[in-house]
């Protein structure tokens, strides 16, 4: 097979958004349109790698180039940017970024890279006229909220705001728990009430965020740790409704007490190590 080359897929994306005899589709997207679906993309990404797929996460690598070109070209249409000038920004940025690698700088570990990284970011920050100079700054706020927490909680443990370990984190979390019941019994009290609900909201970010607190503290990743979750909520739900229709009578027919035991039949099939 031909070796095949970015300026094959260059070539494509331009002819799918050329006005003379492009993709209606293709032509009709912008910046905002396409985004979604780039962030689809690099989930999709961390979904091959979490089932260690290889061909699929050639593919999906795939998509996600694809979504790179996609917004360079639009860029490039617009009189912005190109793909090369893209490539240039992150080579720049990297060798500028590793001056122990690139450089004559010192070659530690990898904390102390990392603090490099940040104090070379809050340079670049500076020299383009960023006048935040928090050690919170340059955090994206298109972040999924649940990565951006951890990522906020990184920066601050840097400065040494931060629990010592794991036990004052648990303490913290029985309290916010606490806290979400109190408001949880006032809004059940008044379910029309817009400060008992908007009371009960603000609590339940407290618990949330100090779950992801907790998590980086056990050095597990949030995101890995949900999309488990996740994958083990849908296995044994599946597994309940192909019980239930083996038993011809659907899922959806049953008492809760009943769904409950054939999920606690379920749980029970499955290897200790699935929690």
């Amino acid at each position: 097979m031909a070796q095949r080359d970015i300026g094959e897929l260059l070539g494509i994306m331009a002819r799918l958004r050329d006005p003379d005899g492009g993709c209606p589709w293709d032509l009709a997207q912008d910046f905002a349109s396409i985004a979604p679906y780039t962030i689809e993309e690099a989930y999709e990404v961390a979904d091959a790698i979490a089932r260690a797929d290889m061909p699929a996460l050639k593919d999906e690598l795939g998509d996600l180039l694809l979504q790179v070109v996609f917004h360079a070209r639009m860029a490039e249409e617009a009189g912005g940017f190109g793909f090369d000038d893209v490539v240039g920004a992150i080579c720049d940025k990297m060798v500028r970024r590793h001056p122990h690698v690139f450089g004559d700088a010192d070659r530690d570990d990898a904390d102390a890279v990392a603090r490099s990284w940040d104090a070379i970011k809050r340079e670049e920050r500076a020299s383009q006229g960023g006048q935040d100079d928090s050690a919170l700054a340059g955090i994206s706020a298109g972040l999924p909220e649940w990565m951006r927490a951890v990522k906020l909680q990184q920066r601050a443990a840097r400065t040494g705001f931060d629990w010592p370990g794991p036990a004052p984190v648990i303490a913290k979390l029985r309290e916010e728990l606490d806290e979400v019941e109190v408001e949880f019994a006032a809004v059940a009290a008044d379910p029309d009430d817009p400060v008992a609900q908007a009371r009960l909201e603000a609590e339940l970010g407290d618990l949330l965020f100090v779950a992801a607190n907790l998590a980086r503290h056990a050095r597990v990743d949030v995101g890995r740790a949900l999309r488990g979750a996740n994958l083990k909520f849908e296995r044994r739900f599946r597994a309940m409704e192909a019980i239930a229709a083996g038993e011809d009578r659907p899922l959806d027919q049953r008492t809760l007490d009943e769904q409950e035991a054939l999920w606690a039949q379920v749980k029970a099939g499955e290897a200790p190590v699935a929690g």
